[in-house]
């Protein structure tokens, strides 16, 4: 997932300085996607080069003059197709919830699409599990090691799960 559209989403949120998107992530995105203050302030100069963000300065005379990112609509568009196309592996579920403040903020922007298409990875993921279960673990008098490796493919069934019942509470809000 891309930094740059989490910065979009926030800013679109509420226009802010770099220091206040950087607080502001910290206490919303940065929960679920982590980015240091210096690379929140790098990106910020990468997307104003871009044209997505217009760079304004507080004129009231301070020594050191506060900017506030504002998002253009090149940034606008940009965020949108980035919501409309489907995420890469290994980082979907994080982007799914950027895509999904970025809705919020936007109006309908195609993450229902997304969100189907993870519902169907997730639930061929948890497939395999139980088939692993069925398979590997059917026995009621495992060994010790057998056991604690059982475990470990419960915690992955029990994440699924849980992903698929988020996913069918979130589906409403996004159709």
């Amino acid at each position: 997932m891309s930094i740059q559209h989490a910065l979009l989403t926030s800013l679109l949120e509420k226009p802010s300085s770099g220091y206040e998107l950087a607080n502001r992530f910290d206490h919303s995105m940065g929960y679920f996607w982590q980015a240091s203050h210096q690379q929140i302030y790098r990106e910020l100069g990468r997307m104003a080069d871009a044209g997505w963000v217009l760079v304004k300065e507080d004129p009231s005379g301070a020594s050191r003059r506060k900017k506030t990112y504002h998002v253009l609509d090149a940034g606008r568009q940009e965020l949108a197709r980035w919501v409309a196309e489907p995420g890469s592996a290994g980082s979907s579920d994080q982007a799914l919830l950027i895509k999904l403040r970025a809705e919020a903020v936007m109006g309908p922007l195609g993450a229902g699409r997304e969100l189907r298409r993870l519902v169907e990875e997730h639930q061929a993921r948890l497939q395999v599990y139980r088939e692993i279960e069925q398979r590997d673990f059917a026995a009621t008098d495992m060994p010790h090691a057998q056991k604690l490796q059982h475990a470990v493919l419960r915690m992955g069934i029990m994440a699924e799960e849980n992903w698929l019942n988020w996913a069918e509470q979130t589906r409403p809000l996004v159709e």
